[in-house]
């Protein structure tokens, strides 16, 4: 990775990483040493982003990602698995260009290698706003995944621009991925059954100010939700096949739609 803020149990205690900024930097995922020789190579892995954890026994707190590009290498990823909090982190000012995995992915799991840790890993007062993405890959272009029994509170997406690869399939979203359980948390090649966002296990999650389109027809919904109390979007935009509808909803509550003709049958369905 680019840059990897981490909170390890090294010290024999457990202690957050807090008070962090991380601005005003480029990152990518080129082969080593093709960046500065000009062919600009992808690596095979596509690593070379930001990325939060994985290891995580403390937690990260009061942090800040600011005006910073990415470049052929995997998106943002905060990812809290360790039994850790995840609390008051703000993201702006981020575009990328060839995203081959996802643009944004935000998870909380169970690995827990704290020794003796009680607690879940908690994820909560997350605001990502103005972000661009173009050649966003196949996977997804949003993934937000808490925990059945611990979901993420709080997360506030806005103003944010993905233009996707598209290509997926109707058999692809139609297909929920496996829970993360206490698995390493990165989505491994998991196709995601909505192409723009798919949010599973999250209390208060607000959309505002998205805009979702493919290069490639893409026959799965644009966003897919489950288990979701609280939800509230404003000014969805999304680009979407024939025949396919924008939006699947499962186990979701407390639904607020505004400003979105694109999902006006999802806004009727909860009218009645």
């Amino acid at each position: 990775d680019g840059l990897c803020p981490k909170s390890i149990y090294a010290l024999g205690e457990i202690r957050p990483t807090e008070n962090l900024t991380i601005v005003n930097c480029q990152v990518s995922g080129f082969k080593e040493g093709t960046l500065l020789d000009g062919t600009m190579q992808p690596s095979k892995n596509h690593n070379g982003r930001i990325k939060f954890g994985t290891e995580s026994n403390g937690g990260f707190r009061n942090c800040t990602v600011a005006n910073c590009t990415f470049r052929s290498c995997r998106g943002l990823a905060l990812e809290e698995v360790d039994g850790g909090i995840m609390d008051n982190i703000t993201i702006n000012n981020l575009t990328m260009m060839d995203v081959p995995d996802y643009a944004i992915y935000i998870t909380t799991g169970k690995r827990n290698l704290t020794p003796g840790v009680t607690t879940n890993s908690r994820g909560r007062n997350i605001l990502i706003s103005n972000v661009i993405a173009d050649g966003v890959g196949k996977m997804s272009g949003i993934q937000i995944m808490g925990l059945p029994e611990q979901p993420i509170e709080g997360l506030r997406l806005e103003n944010i621009r993905l233009i996707c690869k598209g290509g997926g399939t109707e058999e692809q979203g139609n297909k929920m991925p496996a829970e993360l359980g206490t698995g390493y948390p990165e989505p491994r090649n998991a196709v995601m059954p909505g192409y723009g966002v798919f949010a599973r296990h999250v209390r208060g999650l607000e959309l505002a100010n998205i805009t979702l389109s493919t290069q490639k027809e893409d026959k799965r919904p644009a966003m897919v939700c489950t288990d979701v109390d609280g939800l509230e979007v404003d000014n969805f935009k999304a680009q979407i096949a024939e025949g396919v509808t924008a939006a699947k909803l499962d186990g979701v509550k407390n639904i607020v739609i505004r400003n979105s003709p694109v999902l006006k049958d999802v806004a009727a369905a909860e009218a009645k």
